[in-house]
């Protein structure tokens, strides 16, 4: 028999699993600070939103040398709130992205929820916040129709939705009747909100400071549950230095883009369900059954996670954030038509997910892709126009961008394969 790999422990004591023994608090000055951590998870293929990053620093150094207006504050305040309706879209394809699943149908849902609120506004004579929830309604419901096909049937989620596309087209067609175009009131709630709200400045310096607050409170609370279970974590002191770096890079954003008109409401609201996705989906059990299920289906059914109710849950809220989308969409163009939700809006939501991050392999991603990914996308298409080139230009560089993160995506996937061999 060959020799067997094991500690040297304290008689009476039971050895510390491989699998285990760099996390266990052995030796104090054995835990890896946070800069040799991250170092490590790059080197095993966890580049996280490391290649967005360095991405949008290129991105905004090659367009602000060919074009000075593209990072002044009145364009950045530009950026920021065209980023909110295709972003929140974007948010719910994370979701299903996680799971290893796809819903092809956003674009349109976006447009039959903008065709609700324009008839319902227009012809029927509801009030804005009837309609809004019809229009929200009819989001959530398609989605868990979407979640029980895919569950009862096991048809590909691609197929579903692809379909449900073409019905939920249909339908906002026949919505919208022959004009083809509703104009929605200036005076109405949802176009005030999305075209003239902004934070007051001295609400959104407060509003940074309560951001980062929470930053390094859910840090520490990390801290602490790690030490109380034994486990390897960086010192207090680390969680207050990259606190205090983000609340002044936070502090600094608002002072630049209160230059000009501020910081927009519709930006502050796609930021504001960024940060609840974000912590739904890292602490809470749902959310790791999320991970799970994206990970391995078999497995997390084994653990006892009930597989199909978090399918169910994730379409309809991919379905319910996509109508979302298309109120704000709607109500920053103040119109719902046959066009609203077509075109691109497909594609830049699911780009914005897989160039912020979100593998499409499932179980590995974050909330945040949603939001390195659209902002991705919004410079490229605002840096083009300021230099007067097409839109064909745009597309093409945005699929090599996609591209582009697709390829990093399984590449680092195989490095985190070759580095689990390892």
């Amino acid at each position: 028999m060959s020799a067997t790999k094991t500690d040297q422990t304290p008689a009476g004591t039971a050895p510390t699993p491989i699998d285990l023994r760099d996390e266990r608090l052995i030796l104090p000055d054995r835990a890896h600070g946070t800069l040799r951590g991250f170092l490590d998870r790059v080197r095993g293929g966890d580049l996280g939103s490391l290649p967005v990053v360095i991405g949008l620093v290129l991105i905004a150094v090659i367009f602000q040398s060919l074009n000075g207006f593209f990072l002044s504050s009145a364009n950045l305040v530009e950026l920021a709130t065209e980023c909110a309706a295709v972003g929140t879209i974007s948010l719910g394809i994370v979701l299903v992205l996680l799971l290893g699943q796809i819903d092809l149908s956003v674009g349109s849902m976006s447009g039959l929820a903008s065709a609700i609120l324009g008839v319902g506004l227009t012809q029927l004579g509801w009030s804005v916040w009837t309609a809004l929830a019809c229009a929200l309604a009819a989001g959530l419901l398609i989605g868990i129709i979407y979640g029980m096909i895919f569950t009862r049937f096991s048809v590909p989620s691609f197929v579903i939705t692809l379909g449900g596309l073409l019905a939920l087209l249909g339908l906002q067609l026949n919505i919208l009747g022959t004009n083809g175009s509703i104009n929605l009131p200036f005076s109405s709630w949802i176009v005030r909100f999305s075209q003239q709200t902004f934070v007051a400045r001295p609400v959104a310096y407060v509003l940074a400071a309560l951001i980062a607050g929470g930053y390094l409170a859910s840090q520490l609370a990390r801290h602490w549950r790690r030490r109380r279970h034994s486990l390897s974590t960086p010192a207090p002191i680390a969680a207050i230095v990259k606190s205090s770096i983000f609340l002044a890079a936070l502090e600094a954003g608002c002072w630049y883009l209160n230059r000009d008109r501020g910081v927009s409401a519709p930006f502050v609201l796609f930021v504001a369900l960024v940060a609840v996705m974000n912590f739904l989906l890292t602490r809470t059990v749902w959310g790791r059954s999320v991970f799970a299920v994206g990970g391995s289906v078999e497995a997390a059914r084994r653990a006892g996670i009930r597989v199909n109710h978090i399918y169910i849950s994730a379409f309809a809220l991919c379905s319910l954030l996509a109508a979302l989308g298309g109120l704000l969409a709607a109500g920053r163009l103040a119109t719902a038509s046959t066009s609203s939700g077509v075109g691109d809006t497909n594609l830049n939501a699911i780009a914005a997910a897989v160039i912020g991050g979100t593998s499409l392999f499932g179980g590995r991603g974050s909330a945040y892709s949603a939001l390195l990914g659209i902002a991705v996308i919004t410079a490229i298409a605002s840096g083009l126009t300021l230099l007067n080139l097409s839109s064909s230009i745009r597309f093409v560089i945005t699929g090599v961008v996609l591209l582009i993160a697709v390829i990093v995506d399984s590449l680092a996937r195989r490095s985190r394969a070759a580095h689990g061999r390892a």
